[in-house]
């Protein structure tokens, strides 16, 4: 009895983790997108000062961070527009790629966007390794 239980937890956290894996994209990932120059939207909720001293190119600046106040999630409708317009890929820039970027997803679901669009970048700006790609500046 304790082998099923165990097997069965087992099994479900790997569900699970399996599941939120696929929200997540990985820089390589997003990196070979950019280069290849397919259209993805992507949703950049850094703060101001941040933004303007680093972002990848054609992202949306939201300045939502952490997106956990209705005024703070009220800044990714300005991104909201544009995503409804579109049917390319969602991806959602955070500093750090964790809560933050979780607020954000979670709100525009809310807001009818469909996780299979969604995805947050993993490790956010502060670990994207290809620093050459930055923007500076609005």
């Amino acid at each position: 009895m304790l082998k099923k239980i165990v097997l069965f937890l087992v099994l479900t956290i790997a569900t699970a983790s399996i599941a939120m894996a696929a929200n997540y994209i990985e820089p390589q990932e997003l990196k070979e997108l950019l280069d290849k120059k397919k259209s993805v939207i992507l949703v950049d909720i850094q703060p101001a000062a941040d933004f303007e001293k680093q972002h990848l190119p054609g992202s949306i600046e939201t300045n939502a961070f952490p997106a956990k106040t209705d005024e703070e999630k009220a800044r990714l409708d300005k991104a909201l527009a544009i995503i409804k317009t579109s049917k390319d890929p969602v991806i959602v820039v955070c500093p750090r790629g964790k809560s933050g970027a979780k607020n954000s997803y979670n709100y525009l679901e809310s807001k009818g966007i469909s996780e299979e669009r969604m995805q947050i970048l993993e490790g956010g700006i502060f670990e994207w390794p290809y620093k050459e790609l930055f923007v500076k500046g609005r």
